[in-house]
């Protein structure tokens, strides 16, 4: 691995174990045994790695999103495949939940960068739910405003659950995955057909 890489790597490490606000670039530097001059040649200051971690965790939901979207005819268990690696990835960057709010105050271009994908998100979801009503997945007499919020919904619990996980239950990272993204995935039973949720029964219920 290149010098850069490594920093990133070890930041990511050093952010998820012992949190954002306790690890300076000194603390990087100094696990990787290099000097904090070679460190600074590639990052001024530690928010400068967290732009780029938070770049990468963008890159690599996009990466879903876009595999998702190229499924012709999406099923649930597309979706909940999508939910499952939505949060094994979130979980992977998961400093950056536990302190969203004081990243998204203290880094202007992050808050930028999330109000984005927000209004970016809430299209890209509103046609996969509209598909879903097309091939009868979900019901087609489901008012707008209640597909209109599930958007809003999923970022909710998407956004907090890390959080959530280690005050309440303390879940290993394979558990803690599993079970919010059924959480998550329990949004959609009010609105499936009689048939599909059935299957969401048969399938899921049976699993949690």
């Amino acid at each position: 691995m290149k010098t850069k890489d490594k920093i990133l790597s070890k930041a990511l490490e050093l952010f998820n174990e012992k949190g954002y606000n306790t690890i300076t670039t000194r603390h990087i530097a100094a696990d990787l045994n290099i000097s904090p001059g070679n460190l600074h040649y590639h990052f001024k200051h530690s928010e400068d790695i967290i732009k780029i971690l938070f770049s990468d965790l963008i890159l690599k939901m996009d990466v879903l999103m876009n595999n998702l979207q190229k499924i012709n005819h999406k099923t649930l268990e597309d979706l909940y495949q999508f939910t499952y690696s939505t949060y094994e990835v979130f979980y992977s960057f998961r400093f950056i939940f536990m302190n969203f709010f004081d990243i998204l105050k203290n880094i202007p271009v992050i808050e930028a960068q999330y109000e984005s994908i927000n209004i970016t998100r809430k299209d890209e979801f509103q046609m996969i739910f509209n598909g879903f009503q097309t091939n009868n997945i979900f019901k087609k007499d489901i008012p707008d405003f209640i597909i209109r919020s599930l958007t809003t919904q999923i970022f909710i619990i998407a956004d907090n659950w890390i959080i959530h996980n280690s005050l309440s239950f303390k879940l290993n990272k394979e558990e803690a995955v599993k079970h919010y993204a059924l959480i998550q995935m329990n949004l959609f039973y009010p609105l499936l057909t009689d048939e599909q949720q059935q299957l969401y029964q048969e399938k899921y219920i049976s699993e949690s």
